[in-house]
């Protein structure tokens, strides 16, 4: 995956109702390790990762670039959203396309701030890069990512076998034909 190319980076951060949405801090690190050790997290994705290793691994200011945002609620980290380039996916249908990804601290599942911090992350996409569709690839099993990605507009191109599991992928047409 590379990132977005130049976009105007870091952006103001992104208010919505309840969360904001800005550029990883220091004061994250913290949490990017919470989010990437965590086995509920990680169900769908291979698993968690070990926490000794992302103790050593991840820098003080975890995943800083174009397209990294950390949401947050009340002042604390509680998620992250990702919109990266797809340049090496599995699947020719997503390659150069631009990818959603998310993900979000257990306890803060099922009060909708996953749709409310996407919809905010894909409308500054929609902003920076007008006309361009964006892929989000899921497994078909994660039933709550597949909710999720149809209220935000992504509909089936196909689905594939990888890692183990059916793999769905879905597209968001360009924001200038939602």
């Amino acid at each position: 995956m590379d990132d977005l190319g130049s976009v105007p980076w870091p952006p103001t951060p992104i208010k919505t109702e309840r969360l904001v949405l800005r550029e990883p801090e220091a004061r994250d690190r913290t949490m990017f390790i919470d989010l990437l050790a965590s086995p509920e997290v990680n169900t769908y994705l291979g698993g968690p990762r070990p926490r000794d290793e992302l103790e050593r691994e991840t820098p003080d200011v975890p995943e800083r670039w174009p397209g990294s945002f950390v949401v947050e609620l009340d002042g604390t980290m509680i998620g992250w959203i990702l919109l990266r380039r797809a340049t090496d996916h599995r699947r020719p249908a997503a390659t150069g396309k631009a990818d959603l990804g998310y993900l979000f601290l257990p306890h803060t599942w099922g009060n909708g701030y996953a749709r409310e911090a996407c919809t905010a992350a894909l409308t500054w996409f929609d902003t920076t890069h007008p006309g361009e569709p964006i892929i989000l690839t899921t497994q078909s099993a994660n039933l709550s990512s597949m909710h999720l990605a149809a209220a935000l507009g992504f509909t089936e191109l196909e689905r594939f076998e990888a890692w183990n599991a059916e793999q769905w992928l879905g597209q968001r047409p360009p924001a200038s034909t939602v």
